[in-house]
């Protein structure tokens, strides 16, 4: 065998979408790194990646890797499967749904949960999507995570991009807000160090925890979660009355500036403070941080996005940033997401009908759990088809959502690369390929780059890409999608002008970033007027977080052994008897999990922390892991999730 060295890309769900350097032998993947930076497609990848993806091998040809279709054959929940033909495999899943679409309950009761956020683009967003739409299944919007931001960036400023990130670098004033960079964008913090080393530029972390980058910050706000509106707000009032603002550009390029001034001036300084748990001269080292500022840049997180004032902090710190002006200066500017530049059109495959008499119905990602558990439901959901996606450990309310699949009415497929935990209730699962099996194109939500990228490896076992299995389903249904080999798909996704069509020719295209505001059809942005809802009396007190870790991307990648440790500031640990390092019970209402708890000042009080994305096997025996512990409540302004609003209570076991 020859061991050769190959280039790639990496798709999965984070912004940075890393170039890759993969060495591979006899067909199978050794080893992953970054591609050198003189070669790097995505120069935002700097040469070095994370050690998720470095270790990523691990998970193609590891023990939990799925390598032929199975079909249940013990209770569910137990993963007693039997191997299966593909044919015998996709003719039942066919043959279920054909039964459901005639039935009484119709194509509605078909629930296709497609999240496929660490998929490329042919395979996150052309065909699958579209065969449900042919069927007439209900639509499930991806409202779990992005949805609440993506509708007040919307509102505020239609279809103006994202600035580059690589922007950064050239700042002199960094609000880095809601965001950990450090774990989840980790190519960010050194464009951050490069502004502090060559401009001077000084950094306001808001943030409940003392997060790496707060630790390194010159102001951090260690915000009471939830409150993130009001802060935004009383910082723009101070510098309304210091007279700080950008009123030429504010009165050239927006709408609804005195109505959003109206809603800010009633949050003074001191008010704030009260409100958000922060120290009134903290806030005022932030304010004269961006009132001295000439080239401010705001990197926004979804971190805030994830309580039901989540639509208000973001429109209020988006508003903040718009009136703080001074945009076309190289290093002013702000990013959250950059996705909406990626040159794909998920609407040149559309070929269902759209004039329907009976619109398809919605099923929100986050109400999955007790919409499976509702014995009213009309119609009912008789049949889950699941890919990219691991709604038994991801969704709120984990506890309704595993008694939901426990539903012998409820046909679930299951289409991944790995036996993750919604495998194991499945009725048929689908072997899948991971992107170092398959052709495809890497998008990105935190750079201006696209990346297509090709098979580096052979594919292991009889796995099949979310498009081959979309295809073979549509044929057994008699639903005609067009062309479905990957070379056309990715011409009628990235269409047929020339400028799109370049990103086959020529990897790592760089796509322009226009500085101006093709906002709304006026050119103006528009300022929001955010309502916030205070924070709800709970008899829990302590208010549970579960961010990103180092370890997983999210769940659908969690397999690997660890135990899941909670933290928990000295003075909560101290008023309960919690003693670091030892177990501790952490529940509500909804649940109850045991973990082990470290007491540290680095989140504050009254919040604790632990972290998303572990398997229930890291968990011990109950089945359950965080997530038992959120409220399936929605966002009011987008129907988001609400995974911050969990309210715990901690006690030695």
């Amino acid at each position: 065998p020859m061991r050769k060295t190959l280039l790639t890309a990496c798709p999965l769900d984070c912004p940075d979408s890393c170039s890759l350097r993969v060495e591979v032998e006899d067909g199978r993947l050794l080893a992953v790194d970054a591609a050198p930076a003189e070669v790097a497609a995505n120069a935002f990848t700097q040469g070095f990646i994370c050690k998720k993806v470095k270790h990523h091998g691990e998970r193609v040809h590891g023990t939990d890797r799925v390598l032929t279709p199975l079909v249940r054959v013990g209770p569910k929940g137990t993963a007693a499967f039997r191997e299966a033909s593909w044919d015998e495999a996709i003719a039942l899943v066919a043959n279920r749904m054909r039964a459901c679409i005639a039935g009484p309950d119709g194509p509605a009761g078909i629930v296709p949960y497609l999240y496929n956020s660490s998929a490329g683009l042919a395979a996150a967003s052309s065909i699958g999507p579209e065969l449900f739409d042919h069927l007439g299944a209900s639509y499930v919007p991806h409202t779990i995570c992005a949805a609440t931001s993506g509708h007040a960036v919307r509102s505020a400023i239609g279809g103006m991009l994202s600035s580059d990130p690589m922007d950064i670098a050239h700042s002199d004033a960094i609000v880095v807000w809601g965001a950990n960079p450090s774990v989840s964008n980790t190519h960010l913090p050194p464009l951050i160090n490069t502004a502090k080393r060559t401009n001077g530029a000084r950094v306001i972390v808001v943030d409940p925890r003392a997060t790496a980058m707060a630790r390194r910050a010159d102001v951090h706000l260690p915000i009471r979660p939830g409150t993130d509106a009001v802060l935004a707000m009383a910082i723009t009032a101070e510098l309304e009355r210091r007279n700080a603002l950008d009123h030429d550009f504010i009165g050239a390029h927006t709408n609804g500036w005195e109505e959003f001034l109206v809603a800010c001036e009633r949050w003074t300084v001191a008010a704030a403070a009260e409100l958000c748990g922060l120290a009134i001269p903290d806030i005022e080292a932030a304010i004269g941080i961006l009132q001295g500022a000439r080239r401010p840049f705001v990197r926004l997180g979804w971190g805030m996005e994830r309580n039901h004032n989540g639509g208000a902090a973001i429109s209020s710190v988006l508003a903040m940033r718009l009136a703080l002006g001074r945009f076309g200066a190289q290093g002013s500017g702000f990013v959250l997401s950059t996705g909406a530049a990626m040159p794909w059109d998920g609407h040149a495959f559309r070929t269902a009908p759209q004039d329907r008499a009976q619109p398809r119905r919605q099923v929100n990602q986050n109400l999955l759990g007790p919409m499976l558990c509702d014995p009213g439901l009309t119609p009912a959901i008789r049949v889950l088809f699941v890919q990219g996606a691991n709604p038994a450990l991801m969704n709120p309310d984990q506890a309704a959502v595993l008694r939901g699949l426990a539903r012998e009415d409820v046909f679930t497929v299951v289409h991944d690369q790995v036996m993750t935990d919604t495998a194991r209730w499945a009725d048929v699962v689908l072997p899948a390929t991971t992107h170092f099996e398959a052709d495809d194109v890497a998008g990105s939500y935190g750079s201006l780059v696209v990346q297509p990228f090709a098979a580096v490896i052979d594919r292991v076992g009889q796995s099949r890409t979310n498009t081959e299995v979309i295809a073979d389903l549509a044929s057994r249904l008699g639903v005609d999608l067009g062309p479905t080999d990957p070379s056309a798909l990715l011409v009628r996704g990235l269409g047929s002008n020339d400028s799109n069509a370049r990103v086959l020719r020529e990897p790592g295209r760089t796509l322009p970033f226009v500085d101006t505001f093709p906002t709304f059809p006026d050119g103006k942005a528009r300022f929001p007027v955010p309502v916030y809802e205070p924070l709800s009396a709970d008899p829990h007190a302590l208010t549970l977080l579960s961010p990103a870790s180092p370890r997983a991307i999210n769940s659908i990648f969690g397999e690997g052994a660890h135990e899941p440790v909670i933290t928990v500031h000295p003075l909560d640990a101290a008023s309960r008897g919690v003693v670091d390092g030892r177990l501790v019970r952490v529940f509500n209402a909804l649940g109850s999990i045991e973990v082990r708890v470290r007491v540290d000042a680095e989140t504050r009080p009254g919040v604790v922390v632990l972290p998303k994305g572990d398997w229930s096997r890291n968990y011990g025996n109950s089945g359950f892991t965080v997530n038992v512990l959120t409220p399936s409540a929605i966002e009011p302004t987008a129907g988001g999730a609400c995974f911050n609003d969990a309210r715990v209570e901690v006690a030695p076991v």
